[in-house]
């Protein structure tokens, strides 16, 4: 799965979220800047936007079910998870935050989350309200601690109508980050 001497893999996860359409953008700038990028959407995420949008932009096949299997008979979220050389979840709705906190592996993406080595960085995006509850606090907290980066969520007009804390970055900020991240 490796692209090159200085290509990098990254796993992009998206969620179900409304912002799940501007993972299209970060799938596209890091693959333009000669990553090997490897989208895992969940059943919810392809409820925004296909996979074959995904399959496209980053000429790779898109991971939406934990039955995938990938090279060999090997599950495919295994090999994502020891490919990775680094794991972006964006958007990250906070049932997903929820479900990393908790070791919960019920879908490809969360097992990779729980199985792979590489840095996660996650960019949260949801209603404030739910941003701001205390159990989504708790969960970032607990992802804090086991060393997951994260980047946002950012003030503004929320999809639902409300304005606040809980969209996601800008696409190109979140792809800085990322490219920041594999440098270290």
């Amino acid at each position: 799965m490796k692209h090159g001497l200085e290509s990098k893999t990254i796993v992009l996860g998206v969620t179900g979220s409304i912002a799940a359409y501007k993972a299209a953008e970060i799938a596209s700038q890091l693959a333009k800047a000669g990553h090997g990028v490897h989208v895992v959407m969940t059943q919810d995420a392809t409820r925004f936007v296909t996979p074959l949008t995904f399959k496209i932009l980053t000429r790779n096949p898109v991971t939406t079910s934990l039955y995938d299997e990938g090279s060999e008979g090997r599950p495919t979220h295994i090999e994502l998870a020891d490919a990775a050389d680094l794991l972006l979840i964006a958007p990250a709705t906070a049932n997903v935050l929820a479900k990393l906190a908790h070791g919960i592996a019920d879908d490809a993406l969360s097992a990779i989350a729980l199985a792979t080595r590489a840095p996660i960085l996650v960019a949260p995006a949801m209603n404030g309200k739910m941003w701001d509850h205390s159990a989504t606090q708790e969960n970032v907290g607990i992802l804090k601690k086991r060393r997951a980066l994260f980047v946002g969520p950012e003030k503004g007009m929320l999809a639902c109508g409300y304005e606040g804390l809980g969209r996601l970055w800008d696409p190109s900020g979140i792809v800085k980050e990322a490219l920041a991240v594999l440098k270290k």
